[in-house]
């Protein structure tokens, strides 16, 4: 006899536990609104780095729930070896789903680079300072000029190195949608697969 209490919603196994899932839709939020404030102004940059230190504080928070966390938060379930990388990425071609508990092998290390590429521009842009532009980072004083600017130059040459990172993540989600027919988005909402 079926449990009529057991919901097919509920019946399905948690992939994304909800720190996973407030995480991920805070730091896109406010990784958007660190570019665009950093691309379009204003000239009074405090918004930014407020927001800044908000994407710093989310990256120490995923940081250590990714050793203390839930299974597939742990970075210990998806930072694999090449070989594994390589044995999943002859499987993308094939029209069906992976099913993969939490993220694939290639995407583990996509999450890796975002969150290296995200914390570097943290820290240049705390040391990174621009005398023309008034616009000095909380510890740019420690540090010698020439560092403020070369944290400064690698605080913008990182911007286009995220937009990047973040477009090939949307083109992934698409190619799982259209290509594998896989709702990626779904579970990062519920934290369980739809199909």
């Amino acid at each position: 006899m079926t449990d009529m209490t057991d919901s097919p919603a509920t019946s399905r196994p948690m992939i994304w536990d909800p720190l996973v899932r407030v995480f991920h839709w805070a730091l896109f939020l406010c990784v958007v609104s660190a570019w665009l404030l950093g691309e379009f102004g204003p000239d009074i940059m405090t918004l930014h780095f407020w927001i800044g230190y908000a994407v710093g504080g989310l990256l120490l928070l995923r940081f250590l729930w990714g050793f203390v966390g839930t299974r597939t938060a742990r970075f210990s379930n998806f930072v694999t070896g090449p070989g594994a990388v390589l044995h999943y990425a002859m499987t993308l071609p094939a029209r069906k789903p992976s099913h993969t508990p939490g993220h694939n092998p290639l995407g583990g290390w996509s999450v890796v680079a975002m969150l290296g590429v995200l914390g570097l521009q943290v820290v240049t842009g705390l040391f990174s300072a621009s005398v023309d532009d008034f616009v000095f980072g909380p510890f740019s004083d420690l540090v010698s000029e020439d560092m403020n600017t070369l944290m400064l130059d690698i605080h913008k040459a990182l911007a286009p190195v995220i937009l990047a990172l973040v477009a090939l993540h949307v083109g992934a989600i698409w190619f799982y949608k259209i290509w594998k027919r896989e709702d990626l988005v779904t579970p990062m909402i519920t934290g369980r697969r739809r199909d």
